[in-house]
C-alpha cells in the first residue's frame, strides 16, 4: 500500500515537472532580455561572434538579446555564472576552447562539471592557429623547422599567451609529436609577445589567424603552417602542420553556444535552428571569415561529442607535460 502511494506520488511529481518544462519551452521567449555571457573582455573573436549572433537573434526571436562580458580566472567566472543559472533559455554561454576544454585538464577542481552543467547548442566556428617564426630563423617550412630544431636542440623558443593558454599547450603538443625541444616563454596575452618574436628574442609563436594576420601582411613574421586539419580559407596557400611534417596534428581555437545543464529540448532546437540559419547569412559569413574563422554550425549532438573529445585531448597534453594551474 505504502509502495503504491509512493509510486503514485513519484509519477505525479514527474508529470508536474514535464508539464512545467513543456510550458516553459512553449512560452519562451516571453520575457527578456536573453543574455549571452562571454568569458573574455570586449574586442576578441568570441566577443565579435557573440555580438553578431545577439543582433540577429534579437530580430529572429522578437526579443532583446544582449551580450555580457565576464572575464576572469581563465574563464571560470563566466562558466560558473552560466552553470548556476536557471535552464530557462535566458542565459547562454559563448563557449570557447580554453575555458571549456582546456581548463578541465589544468585544474583539479572546478566549481562546475564541464559536461553535465552545460547544454551544447551548436559549435559555431573553428579558428586555426598559425605558426609564425621570426624572419631571422632560417626556415620556411614545417619540415625545415623540425630539422633545425633537431640540429639545434637548445636554440628554439616559443611565445604563448600565458601558462595554460591554448597556444602554450599547442606548443607542447608540437614538441611531443615532432620529438623536438623548445623553451616556452609565457606572456600576458599574444600581443605582448609579438615584439620579441619580431625582434628575434623569441623564435616563434602560435597566435590565432586573426591575431597573426597583421604581421603576416606586413612581413614582420614568417608564416610556416596552420594548425587545423584542413587549410584555412584565410590563408589557402599555407599548408597544415599535419600535411607538412606532423601527421594527425590538430590544434584549433573554437567557439560555440551553450546553455546551462538541463535546457529544455524545444529551446535547444529553436536556438540551434536560428543560429545555424544566421551563420549561413552572407554578411555574417563574411564577417566571421574576416576574423579567420571557419564556420561550422554543428548539431547539439555533434557539439557534445566534439567537446568531450577536446577535453580528453587537451587533458592528455596537460598531464603528459605536467601543466597545472592549481
Amino acid at each position: 500500500m505504502k509502495i503504491s502511494r509512493l509510486r503514485r506520488a513519484c509519477l505525479m511529481a514527474a508529470a508536474v515537472c514535464l508539464t512545467c518544462t513543456a510550458a516553459l519551452a512553449q512560452s519562451w521567449p516571453a520575457r527578456g532580455p536573453i543574455k549571452i555571457v562571454i568569458p573574455y573582455p570586449p574586442g576578441g573573436a568570441s566577443d565579435v561572434t557573440a555580438r553578431v549572433l545577439a543582433n540577429k537573434l534579437t530580430d529572429a526571436l522578437k526579443q532583446s538579446v544582449v551580450v555580457e562580458n565576464k572575464p576572469g580566472a581563465n574563464g571560470i567566472v563566466a562558466l560558473e555564472s552560466v552553470a548556476k543559472s536557471a535552464p530557462d533559455g535566458y542565459t547562454l554561454l559563448m563557449a570557447n576552447l580554453g575555458p571549456n576544454a582546456i581548463n578541465p585538464g589544468l585544474y583539479a577542481k572546478l566549481p562546475y562539471d564541464p559536461i553535465k552543467d552545460f547544454t551544447p547548442i551548436t559549435l559555431t566556428s573553428v579558428v586555426p592557429l598559425v605558426i609564425l617564426v621570426t624572419n631571422s630563423l632560417p626556415v620556411k617550412t614545417m619540415p625545415e623547422l623540425i630539422a633545425y630544431a633537431k640540429a639545434n636542440p637548445t636554440k628554439l623558443s616559443y611565445a604563448s599567451a600565458g601558462n595554460g593558454a591554448a597556444n602554450h599547450l599547442a606548443g607542447e603538443m608540437i614538441k611531443s609529436m615532432a620529438g623536438i625541444r623548445m623553451t616556452h616563454v609565457p606572456y600576458k596575452g599574444d600581443a605582448p609577445g609579438m615584439p620579441d618574436v619580431i625582434a628575434g628574442t623569441v623564435s616563434m609563436m602560435f597566435p590565432t589567424i586573426i591575431a597573426g594576420m597583421p604581421n603576416i601582411k606586413s612581413g614582420s613574421m614568417r608564416p610556416i603552417a596552420v594548425t587545423g586539419t584542413r587549410r584555412s580559407a584565410s590563408l589557402p596557400e599555407l599548408p597544415t602542420v599535419s600535411e607538412s611534417g606532423i601527421p594527425g596534428f590538430d590544434a584549433v581555437s573554437w567557439g560555440g553556444v551553450m546553455g546551462p545543464g538541463g535546457l529544455p529540448s524545444d529551446i535547444v532546437q529553436r536556438l540551434h535552428t536560428e543560429i545555424v540559419r544566421i551563420l549561413k547569412m552572407p554578411d555574417v559569413a563574411e564577417k566571421l571569415s574576416s576574423l579567420g574563422a571557419d564556420i561550422v554550425g554543428s548539431t547539439p549532438e555533434e557539439f557534445d561529442k566534439y567537446l568531450r573529445a577536446e577535453i580528453a585531448k587537451w587533458g592528455k597534453v596537460a598531464r603528459d607535460n605536467n601543466i597545472r594551474l592549481d
